[in-house]
Parts: structure tokens; C-alpha cells; sequence
């Protein structure tokens, strides 16, 4: 038995761990062990990206790891003291590098997306109360910002991420507004325009640090968690900038039980370049009298059902875009997919939705779900 063997199996067990149920992960290749031992978290994806190691239920077994704080414990290797300190003397979200994440993540390819969600194309956590499918759990989730929001015929809404334009879509044929948008994906941008066609809505190729235009509302679902530390003040003042008097702003987000300077390593290097979620004191520090916090609702359960169910589609549809994508590719989208599954089960990453009101606003009735 080598010593990388024995260090890492000995670390599991003192955790409860038991690397060798092969009902829980089967090991093939012995560099496993090494790659663990000298990268934590980030040697445990990368095996699994290279073929070291599956499991039959890698979302239990991820949910194991973090409810261990495995991420958190495990040896750092120089590769992520790096990173760390990058995002430490520099603005990893500056305005110079907006469009990475629109690159490197979401311009893709959109027939993967159409294939992984539901068919308004809602990538972000969908409210599965008195809901049995995607489909309904995303509608749900939307006609609840709708309602938060007090929507009201006529109103000009501000999207911040507008994504695909799936709020944007049901806000004006449900609600009877108009709505501007903001990508940084040109794919995105492409295909919502196409979707979009017949409806008030706009949508820019722009950061958001550009937008100049006031609203009666303002609605940025999962993009806070691309702002980054050093631009929360600036993304909420942006916010209360683009706000009438009266308005009201609705900020959908992934949560972190803890303030931290740079995301998760295994996520920055492979599937959102710059990315971390905020935590409440980071939130509430930026809001500092500039906005009004009206409501606060937790769902983050609901992102674990939306993860599986994303990851479901994701296999099932595999073969119909195979040809696309390297096998490499697909086990780092599995890691991913099962990873945010097993980071909500276990409590170690929380959704939020805030509604903000500016400060002097008029009275108001804010719907509760």
C-alpha cells in the first residue's frame, strides 16, 4: 500500500467515510490517492474529471464530503493559495473582465442548456412548492418574484442577467410590462432575441456597470454570485441608481454561510470563471444605506431538487450532443451538477431572495409566499 493510500484512507474513515464501499465510490486508478492528498477538493473533481474514480451515488457521497467540511480541511496546494491571492489584490469581476463568465460558461452552446432545463430556459433555482415537474417548480418560481414585486401593467423593469430572457418572457405576457435586459453572453443574447420576438422587451450586450436608465422595478436572479466582493457595493448602488423613488429591486442569489474573498476553486477553474456567492454580512454592508431590505426568503432546498432534475436531463439527453463535447467534458459537468446538489443538502450553500425598497419610499404591502 502506498503511503498516499494510506494517509488518505485513514483521513476518510476518521471522517466516516468509507473508501472502500463500492457502493459509495469505486476507485481505478491509484493516482487518486496523490491527487487528493495534494489538491483537496479540487484533486477530488479533477479524478474524477480524468476516469480515477466513480460512484454509484456521487450526490450522497459529495454531500458526505461537505457535511465533513472536507473542502475546507484537506491540505491547500499551491494552485489554490495562488488563486486566493489573485482575487486578493485584484478585482476579479472588473468591468476589463466582464464577458469571461458570458465565454467561458454560458456561450457553450445553447442546445446543451435547451436540453439540461426547462423549456423557458431558467437557469437558476426553481420553488418546487405544489410543484411535480420542472416545468411548473420554474413558473412557480417565477410568477413568486412576479407577486414580490408587485407587478402592475404599464411598469418598465430593469433585468440584471436577463439570461435567456425567461423572467422577462413571463413578466410581459403575464403582467403586461416592459422590460429591458443585461447579458454578457452573446449566445444568450442571440437566442433570446429570437424568443423574444412579439414582446416589449430589449435585451443589451452590456455589463451592468453601464446601465443608465431608470425603472419602476429591478430583477437580477443568479447573478450576484458573478459581482464578486470588491463591486457588491457598486452592483447595489447600481441597483438603487436604476430605481424610481417608489420601486421596488428583487436580488435572487446562492448564499454563503461565511464571508470569503475568492469561490469555490473546482468551480472558478471549471464552470464559473471569477465566481463566489455573498454572505449575508457582505450583503447587508453593501445595502448600508443605500436600500431597504423588505423581505428575506430562504429556499435553498429547492436548488437541490432543481440541481438533480438538471442533472437528470443533462444524462438522459447526452447522446443528442455527445458529439459536441469530449467525455472529459461531461464527467466535469456531472461533478458540477451532483457538487451543487450535494452543497445544498448539506446546508453549506443557502438561495436567497431579498426585496429591497429605497430609503423614503412609500409604504408597502409586500406579498409573502
Amino acid at each position: 500500500m502506498s503511503i498516499y493510500k494510506k494517509v488518505v484512507e485513514e483521513y476518510f474513515h476518521n471522517l466516516g467515510i468509507n473508501l472502500n464501499d463500492k457502493n459509495l465510490i469505486e476507485i481505478h486508478n491509484d493516482s487518486f490517492y496523490k491527487t487528493v492528498l495534494n489538491k483537496g477538493y479540487l484533486g477530488l473533481a479533477e479524478s474524477y474529471i480524468a476516469g480515477f474514480w466513480d460512484s454509484k451515488n456521487l450526490d450522497t457521497f459529495l454531500c458526505d464530503v461537505l457535511l465533513n467540511q472536507l473542502d475546507r480541511k484537506t491540505p491547500i496546494s499551491l494552485e489554490v493559495i495562488i488563486s486566493k491571492l489573485f482575487a486578493k489584490i485584484t478585482n476579479l469581476q472588473s468591468v476589463s473582465r466582464a464577458f469571461r463568465i458570458g465565454q467561458h460558461h454560458y456561450d457553450i452552446g445553447n442546445d446543451l442548456y435547451k436540453l439540461m432545463l426547462d423549456k423557458e430556459l431558467n437557469y437558476s433555482c426553481a420553488y418546487w412548492k405544489n410543484a411535480e415537474t420542472l416545468e411548473q417548480a420554474q413558473e412557480n418560481k417565477l410568477d413568486l418574484i412576479c407577486r414580490k414585486l408587485e407587478l402592475e401593467k404599464g411598469m418598465k423593469i430593469l433585468d440584471i442577467g436577463c439570461g435567456w430572457g425567461s423572467f422577462a418572457r413571463y413578466a410581459c405576457r403575464n403582467y403586461d410590462v416592459e422590460v429591458e435586459g443585461y447579458t454578457v453572453s452573446v449566445e444568450q443574447k442571440k437566442l433570446a432575441d429570437e424568443l423574444n420576438q412579439g414582446l416589449p422587451i430589449k435585451i443589451y450586450l452590456q455589463d451592468y456597470r453601464e446601465i443608465s436608465n431608470k425603472y419602476d422595478r429591478v430583477v437580477s436572479i443568479g447573478m450576484l454570485e458573478h459581482v464578486g466582493y470588491k463591486n457588491y457595493a457598486t452592483y447595489f448602488k447600481k441597483v438603487a441608481s436604476s430605481l424610481n423613488q417608489d420601486g421596488l429591486a428583487l436580488i435572487h442569489t446562492i448564499g454563503n454561510n461565511y464571508s470569503q474573498t475568492s469561490g469555490n476553486v473546482f468551480i472558478n477553474k471549471y464552470i464559473f470563471p471569477n465566481s463566489m456567492a455573498p454572505s449575508i454580512n457582505q450583503i447587508s454592508k453593501a445595502v448600508e444605506n443605500i436600500l431597504i431590505v423588505e423581505d428575506l426568503h430562504n429556499f435553498a432546498p429547492d436548488y437541490d431538487l432543481t440541481c438533480m432534475q438538471w442533472y437528470k436531463n443533462f444524462t438522459a439527453n447526452w447522446d443528442q450532443i455527445k458529439g459536441k463535447y469530449t467525455e472529459e467534458f461531461k464527467r466535469m459537468w456531472e461533478f458540477y451538477l451532483l457538487t451543487a446538489c450535494a452543497s445544498f443538502r448539506a446546508r453549506d450553500a443557502q438561495l436567497w431572495q431579498f426585496v429591497f425598497s429605497k430609503p423614503g419610499a412609500k409604504q408597502l404591502n409586500i406579498r409573502k409566499s
